[in-house]
């Protein structure tokens, strides 16, 4: 009979320590959460759109459109001679001598080989 009152004793402590321990647990949730709060509130705000920088009345500065074809590999006068590195181009394209824009041909459908006749 003592036993049995017992663990009946211990099962209750054992029931009042888990719910403590939520308490405590839910407890620094929400101090955890008020922190945050308080911490975010001292951060500054988004910035407007008037702190964004603007483009000048003239247009963008510094910016150049060409053309470029892609430079060729410089080949070996012999095939046991090696290329050194400063025989190779720093640059992987050149500017190219037609400036006009590529354009699509019509009835071509542009990249996944779509053109005429297909559907």
């Amino acid at each position: 009979m003592i036993s049995m009152e017992w663990a009946a004793s211990n099962a209750a402590w054992g029931m009042i320590a888990a719910f403590v321990g939520g308490l405590v647990i839910a407890g620094a949730l929400v101090w955890a959460v008020r922190l945050g709060i308080k911490v975010r509130r001292r951060e500054p705000g988004p910035p407007r759109r008037s702190d964004h920088p603007t483009l000048p009345p003239t247009g963008p500065v510094m910016e150049s459109r060409e053309v470029r074809e892609p430079n060729e590999m410089p080949l070996a006068r012999d095939e046991s001679e090696r290329l050194t590195p400063h025989e190779i181009h720093a640059s992987g394209s050149r500017r190219s001598a037609d400036q006009q824009r590529p354009r699509w041909n019509s009835g071509s459908g542009g990249s996944f080989g779509g053109g005429p006749g297909t559907t």
